[in-house]
């Protein structure tokens, strides 16, 4: 929910996928609740090289779709606004047959874009002319798209260098993804940390209401 919030609330969102490829990420997997608990999902990739980029990176076996649409309808058939979806969703798992990681996550973005109302305007960094340097990269796609704010997730903490936006005339702000609010949600105790599809199959067309970047006001 978080990231479709950081999505929201850009006028550009720039897709990383010329970077190097890294394990055990959020990039080919996410968390669904069940009656147990909460359940990872995660797409099986191939890794021929610690070099590999984002937007080379394979799926290593395609029956991962059929598999995960089964787990999905198993453990979202019986919630709310499910039959609204499914046919939407189905169509992501099933009938697409992109072998490219990044090009699955695009599509998924896209279309939970569109169900949500979000209108941002999503690109790919490999657009980009962009120098060496993890920061340096960032700025520089910020100065290609004209930007005077960048809005990032809290864990670039870690690495990025506010001096060379402010340097550039640029703003660093950066994303809170804690304060959200409950919804109805299957199977208590309430989990935050899941898939953004957990909220659309509970909330429907009022899944927005739950989501900080929209104002519902009036």
């Amino acid at each position: 929910m978080g990231y479709f919030d950081l999505i929201n609330s850009v006028d550009e969102f720039v897709l990383y996928d010329d970077m190097q490829y890294t394990k055990n990420d959020w990039r080919n997997r996410n968390k669904i609740k069940t009656p147990q608990g909460v359940q990872w999902l995660t797409i099986p990739v191939t890794r021929k090289s610690l070099g590999q980029k984002i937007k080379d990176t394979q799926v290593s076996d395609p029956s991962w779709r059929n598999k995960h649409w089964k787990t999905i309808c198993q453990n979202y058939g019986k919630a709310k606004y499910f039959s609204t979806y499914a046919p939407l969703f189905e169509s992501l798992y099933l009938n697409d047959s992109s072998p490219y990681l990044s090009e699955i996550n695009k599509n998924f973005i896209l279309a939970i874009n569109s169900m949500l109302g979000i209108h941002t305007r999503i690109r790919h960094s490999s657009e980009f002319t962009l120098a060496e340097g993890k920061t340096q990269r960032l700025v520089d796609i910020c100065r290609a798209l004209d930007a005077n704010e960048y809005l990032s997730g809290p864990a670039a903490k870690d690495y990025l260098d506010e001096g060379l936006f402010l340097q550039a005339g640029i703003t660093v702000k950066w994303m809170n993804y804690n304060g959200y609010p409950e919804y109805n949600q299957f199977h208590s105790p309430f989990e935050h940390g899941v898939t953004v599809l957990d909220l659309i199959c509970n909330e429907g067309v009022n899944a927005s209401h739950f989501m900080k970047s929209f104002n519902h006001q009036g």
